[in-house]
């Protein structure tokens, strides 16, 4: 009988313990934000297009966010007058964005120029081929494409790049023009 009770203790301590073992997966704390920082101080001109264009990358993907900190940033955007806007970037959120106000003059839409450039920095190459629906088809759909959100796939690309924290290397965006 002694032997009976002790093989229930067991079973009963074994049932509970299976489930206790599993825990520290299921309450494991989500990875950390990665948080990037920019600077639209060199582009006055287009402050709250670029805001906009941060913000939309915000709105869809919750691995890294992008926050306007001038004494912080390593993403720095400059306004240009010529030559195409573009990104010298590692695509790792560091770099430099040139938003060239010509392309805003022929008619591109300076937020999707913006939010563009950004996800250069973020890490994703250009898709100039692709519809207006895909903000890194960049100028390739034309002036009268305003898009500049990312689309699923645009966001689920950027999530994987920068899931667990700082992304890690691999794929590199040195110039690209939009």
């Amino acid at each position: 009988m002694h032997a009976r009770g002790f093989a229930r203790i067991a079973a009963l301590a074994m049932a509970v313990a299976a489930p206790l073992a599993a825990a520290p997966a299921a309450l494991a704390a989500p990875a950390a934000t990665t948080t990037v920082y920019y600077s639209s101080a060199g582009a006055p001109d287009y402050v709250s297009q670029i805001d906009q264009g941060a913000a939309n990358w915000n709105a869809a993907v919750t691995d890294v966010k992008l926050v306007k900190d001038e004494g912080r940033a390593t993403v720095t955007i400059h306004e240009v007058h010529s030559g195409g806007s573009y990104t010298q970037t590692d695509g790792h959120g560091n770099g430099d964005v040139y938003l060239d106000t010509s392309q805003v003059a022929e008619g591109y839409d300076p937020t999707r120029i913006a939010a563009h450039e950004l996800g250069h920095n973020l890490g994703l190459p250009d898709h100039y081929s692709g519809p207006c629906t895909e903000l890194m088809s960049g100028h390739g759909p034309g002036t009268s494409c305003t898009n500049a959100k990312p689309d699923a796939q645009e966001a689920a690309k950027v999530q994987q790049l920068w899931a667990n924290g700082f992304r890690p290397h691999g794929t590199r965006v040195t110039v690209t023009v939009y």
